[in-house]
């Protein structure tokens, strides 16, 4: 979705303008997300600028949050992430997609898996919030069992409070659409990607995480604590993998990014 935009952080001028816009609408919102794409990627410097500037203009927000992969991430100290912490950054949203270093490789994600498991101790260690999505089918026909199982067990070592399952959807113009075109990758069917969520739901041992897969794409959206709601998860997911019924799934007009 960026291959047609070039990397350019906004200087702080154009940045302080959407601050003082936003203060004109007043406390009608407690969170900010700094985008666009990584913006974690940016030196401290310019971000503690940031972070400062919300606190000054907008001091009733409680969280900000931003996305952040493994690059971003491990480019900081602890001590750095600690420091934007106390200034106000209190989340970071980090595309895993999968855990298997194979499947990373092929769709060219730019990190492997002990890297994303040393991005989820950082964070840890700096207080903040990891959330972590994955991405079902990613692996396609070929690699879905080991995506899952792979997925399922980076999960435990990372074991972070909040985890998305989405399903992969391939779009027209992308490399992955041509791989497809030439026979070389099939994405797995509608019950493959429940057998894939049912194997991370099954195998992930989380100390306390908010599992979701209510995201547009999926086929099957589900919410549960885990594992207080393992159990009630797993039941569910084998009863519409035994019965195969596509009616209980979202039909594929419904289904979008």
């Amino acid at each position: 979705m960026y291959l047609g935009k070039s990397f350019k952080p906004k200087p702080w001028e154009v940045i302080e303008r959407d601050l003082q816009e936003a203060a004109e609408t007043g406390p009608a919102f407690n969170r900010v997300f700094l985008c666009d794409g990584d913006a974690l990627i940016l030196s401290t410097r310019r971000l503690m600028k940031i972070l400062e500037g919300i606190r000054s203009y907008l001091p009733w927000v409680e969280r900000v949050g931003v996305y952040g992969d493994t690059r971003s991430v491990c480019s900081k100290s602890v001590g750095e992430l600690k420091e934007l912490h106390d200034a106000g950054l209190g989340v970071v949203y980090h595309g895993l997609e999968s855990g298997d270093d194979e499947i990373l490789k092929m769709m060219d994600k730019g990190g492997t898996r002990a890297e994303a498991i040393d991005a989820a101790k950082k964070l840890k260690e700096a207080g903040i919030t990891h959330s972590v999505m994955v991405l079902l089918g990613l692996g396609g026909e070929r690699l879905s069992a080991q995506h899952a199982r792979n997925t399922a067990s980076a999960l435990t070592e990372m074991d972070p409070p909040f985890v998305g399952a989405l399903t992969t959807t391939i779009v027209q113009g992308t490399p992955l659409w041509d791989r497809q075109e030439r026979g070389e990758f099939r994405l797995p069917s509608k019950f493959g990607f429940l057998e894939e969520l049912r194997t991370i739901v099954a195998e992930s041992k989380f100390t306390k995480c908010r599992f979701s897969s209510n995201h547009a794409s999926n086929y099957l959206p589900i919410r549960g604590t885990l594992p207080k709601d393992k159990k009630t998860l797993i039941s569910l997911l084998d009863n519409v993998l035994a019965e195969r019924d596509e009616g209980v799934l979202t039909p594929e007009w419904l289904r979008g990014l």
